[in-house]
């Protein structure tokens, strides 16, 4: 290095350090200032404003980031504790549903006769118009059969179509293999009630009514009419479960009706069934009798 170049560092130095402590003296300088006081503070001055300018604004910008990282971290606690209490919310209302179904079984097996048996629906394939087919139950071989009914508060759901393992399949009776003996009481016309498989509705369809016979009997079913099972000659079905409204009176011929049936149970909102294992026992033909009292002895008194 020569002596010129280590004579303009050594002047470069000594200017930056002399201007700072320059212009820090004449900041600090109390009472009036001097020439060179002013000289320096009038050279500086543009220089501390553009330079409190950038300060001023990467603080704020800085403040801003901070304020933004504060919120994002109180949003991203706040959407937490909203799926949390979402998820709650959930749970409790499926177990208010579970209770209600619950409880609509205790009804059912209290009112009915017969044997029964308690499930839970755990599956219901849909139809593409969201019509359930048929539903899935958790009851398998150890309990249940093919061909035994299931009902609930509302009427009759089905029959048992097929088990597996621990679980059983129940066919609707809106499907098209369903077939049941019922009844309407108002008129006590018998008929088969057949499923019509639609996949946007439940209709069912009452084939073959045969009408009350009787010159003042009102023969013809009735929109608004109710069905309800008959014991039939396989008595499959235990008699008087509901099973739905006519709906509609489709035809008349001879001295048959043909009427459409809506099921009074909602299949969509199925979350438990009641299992009949056994058709209710006969009525006593002597029920209604007064007994005799028998002698002890086996001889009557004189």
């Amino acid at each position: 290095m020569t002596t010129r170049q280590r004579l303009i560092d050594w002047v470069a130095a000594a200017i930056f350090l002399l201007v700072p402590a320059m212009v820090l003296r004449s900041s600090l300088h109390r009472g009036a200032p001097s020439v060179v006081d002013r000289a320096v503070l009038r050279v500086t001055a543009p220089l501390s404003a553009g330079v409190s300018w950038v300060v001023d604004k990467i603080g704020s910008a800085w403040g801003r980031y901070v304020a933004l990282v504060d919120v994002e971290e109180e949003n991203a606690e706040l959407r937490t504790e909203n799926e949390k209490l979402r998820t709650e919310l959930a749970t409790m209302a499926r177990r208010a549903y579970d209770v209600d179904a619950l409880e609509d079984l205790a009804t059912v097996k209290k009112k009915t006769p017969a044997d029964t048996l308690g499930a839970r629906v755990i599956g219901a394939p849909l139809s593409p118009f969201f019509r359930v087919l048929r539903i899935r139950i958790d009851r398998g071989k150890a309990e249940v059969a093919v061909g035994m009914p299931v009902i609930t508060s509302a009427g009759l759901v089905g029959k048992i179509s097929s088990v597996y393992g621990d679980y059983a399949d129940v066919m609707l009776i809106s499907d098209p293999d369903s077939s049941v003996d019922v009844v309407l009481p108002r008129t006590g016309g018998v008929g088969m009630l057949v499923g019509q498989g639609l996949p946007d509705a439940y209709t069912c369809k009452l084939d073959w009514f045969e009408e009350a016979s009787g010159p003042d009997a009102d023969t013809t079913a009735k929109v608004g009419d109710k069905i309800v099972t008959t014991a039939g000659t396989d008595g499959a079905f235990p008699a008087g479960i509901e099973i739905g409204t006519v709906s509609r009176v489709v035809s008349h011929r001879d001295m048959f009706q043909i009427v459409e049936v809506e099921p009074a149970v909602d299949f969509a909102q199925l979350r438990a069934v009641m299992v009949v294992l056994a058709p209710p026992p006969p009525p006593d033909p002597d029920g209604g009798k007064p007994k005799k009292s028998s002698v002890a002895t086996g001889q009557r008194p004189y």
